[in-house]
Parts: C-alpha cells; sequence; structure tokens
C-alpha cells in the first residue's frame, strides 16, 4: 500500500509530537504510562522547590512534585505533586519541606499518618509543614550566644574602665612603693635565714636538743609499750568495783546501818561524852580547891573528912 507524502508526514509529525511529550514528562520524572495519586499542599513560603523535586516517604521516593505555584492572593504557595498509588496513608498526614543537605536544597516528604482515619485520596490537600533548616537552627543556637558574647564585651569594658579608674598615678606610685618593701622584707628574711644557718653550723645546741627530744621520743614509746602490757582494763575494773563498794558502805551509813552509822547519825555517844567531859571539868575543880580531900599525909594519922559537895557541883 502507497501511502501519500502528506500522510507519511503526519505519521512522522504524530510520532515525533508523541516521542517529544513522553521525553518531556520523563525528564519531569513523571511516567506518561502510569496513573499516580495527585495530592495538594498549601505553603507561607515555597524555600525553593521546583517541579521534578523527588517525594519521599522514610527517605524513599515516592513520586516528583509536579507544580509550585501561587494562589490567587499571591500571598500562599501551593504545591502539586504525585505519589504512587500503590503507597497509602490517611487524610491526617503531613507534606512536610525539610532541607536535603548543605547543598541539596529543599525537598518534600510525606510523613504518613495511620490514626485510623479516611484514607487520602487523589485530589486531597494535606497539611503543609516547613521543617527548620540546618542554617535556621545554628541561628537559633548562636543568636543567644552572640547575646552573651555582646554582654560578656559590655561588662569587660565596666571593668577595664573600673580598673583604669582605680589604678590612677597614685595608685601606681603607692603599688610600687608596696612592691619595694616587700622586696626589703624578703631581704631582711633572708639575712635572718642566713644567720640561723651560721648559728646552726657553730653552736651544736639545737642539734643537742633534738637529740634531747629523739631520746624523749624514745622513752615515752617504751612507758607507752609498758602501760599496754600493764592490761590497764583490769586495773579500771577492780578501781571502779572498789568505788561501788565503798558508795554503798557510804550508804549504809547514812541510813544508820552498823556501829559507824549509828555513832554518825545518833547523837547519844555525843551527849555521854559532854556529860563525861563536865563532871571531869568538877572533878579537877575540886580537887583543886580541896586537895586534903583527895591525898591524906600524916605521920600519926587523921580523921578522915567528911566529903561535901562544893558550889561548882551545887550549880
Amino acid at each position: 500500500m502507497n501511502l501519500s507524502k502528506e500522510i507519511k508526514t503526519a505519521i512522522f509529525a504524530i510520532a515525533g509530537f508523541s516521542l517529544f511529550f513522553v521525553g518531556f514528562n520523563y525528564l519531569k520524572s513523571n511516567d506518561v504510562f502510569v496513573r499516580d495519586n495527585i495530592f495538594y499542599a498549601v505553603y507561607d513560603n515555597a524555600e525553593g522547590l521546583v517541579p521534578g523535586t523527588a517525594v519521599t516517604i522514610q527517605g524513599f521516593q515516592v513520586g516528583t512534585i509536579d507544580e509550585v505555584s501561587l494562589l490567587s492572593d499571591n500571598q500562599r504557595i501551593v504545591v502539586r505533586f504525585r505519589v504512587e498509588k500503590k503507597y497509602e496513608f490517611s487524610k491526617n498526614s503531613l507534606a512536610k519541606i525539610y532541607e536535603a543537605g548543605l547543598l541539596g536544597g529543599k525537598s518534600l516528604a510525606v510523613d504518613p499518618s495511620f490514626d485510623g482515619a479516611d484514607r487520602a485520596i487523589s485530589g486531597d490537600t494535606l497539611q503543609g509543614l516547613i521543617a527548620p533548616g540546618l542554617s535556621e537552627l545554628v541561628n537559633d543556637k548562636l543568636t543567644p550566644l552572640q547575646e552573651k558574647i555582646e554582654s560578656m564585651i559590655t561588662h569587660a569594658d565596666s571593668v577595664l574602665i573600673t580598673v583604669n579608674n582605680v589604678f590612677n598615678n597614685d595608685a601606681q606610685l603607692e603599688i610600687q612603693t608596696s612592691i619595694a618593701n616587700l622586696n626589703t622584707t624578703i631581704s631582711n628574711f633572708r639575712s635572718i635565714s642566713e644567720t640561723i644557718d651560721n648559728s646552726l653550723a657553730e653552736d651544736g645546741a639545737l642539734n643537742q636538743t633534738i637529740d634531747n627530744l629523739a631520746e624523749l621520743t624514745d622513752d615515752l614509746s617504751v612507758v607507752s609499750s609498758t602501760l599496754k602490757d600493764a592490761n590497764l582494763g583490769v586495773t579500771f575494773y577492780d578501781l571502779g568495783s572498789a568505788v561501788s563498794n565503798l558508795s554503798q558502805i557510804l550508804d549504809r551509813i547514812e541510813r544508820g546501818e552498823g556501829s559507824l552509822g549509828q555513832l554518825v547519825t545518833k547523837d547519844d555517844l555525843h551527849q555521854s561524852l559532854e556529860q563525861t567531859n563536865k563532871q571531869i571539868q568538877l572533878l579537877l575543880e575540886d580537887m583543886r580547891l580541896n586537895p586534903k580531900r583527895y591525898v591524906h599525909f600524916s605521920l600519926f594519922g587523921k580523921k578522915q573528912v567528911k566529903y561535901k559537895p562544893s558550889d561548882l557541883q551545887t550549880e
């Protein structure tokens, strides 16, 4: 069958257009022969997203971005992206823009949710979210540090100004004088040290004192060893027993038990002794006044005088 030139030209034109269409979509990472689910997400900032950017789930590519455009209000960005039909998730899933790396630019990831809600279908709009990038995180960390450094520099300036005000010319002269006095004091201490060294080298009295202290330490060590071997525990135990027995004896005396207790607690012996003493005094007084009653001395004998009580006895 012979075809006219016009038909052949039309066939080549259609084939070329088809190849161009397929190639163009292939370059855009769109498979013409596969029908994917189409989803939308709205953002305040596109963060540099471009068509053809990969769409991932848990880091695995599941689709691509078809289109990034402004909404009618010219204030928000709508992103249209594809996801293969075999990947299912709920309507509450998030479409998150994140930073793929320092040089990788921005990418789009679906954070799937399996909370039991209705399954997301083609044409649904997912909730958009922009994850903070590395530069934002660095800025968040560096901003407080920068403020602290600026505050430290300000305080350092204040301290330096205060130091400059304190260390004026008069203060510097006083410091120099103090340092000179300190050097003089150190020199005096050096002289005293040399004098002590010379004294120790010339006089052996200090060495003898040290030797005596060493001997005394040895003697104390011997005494300590002797006390350790003397079994002081038994001695102190016996002393405690003796003190306890003495306390019991004193308690019995205080209660009036025994002869010594009756002697301490009763006044009978004292009264008897006092009465006896009084009678002895009367007897001595009577002997002094009437010695003839008690002493008789006669060669021929004499009649004994009858005893008469004296006035002291009468009283």
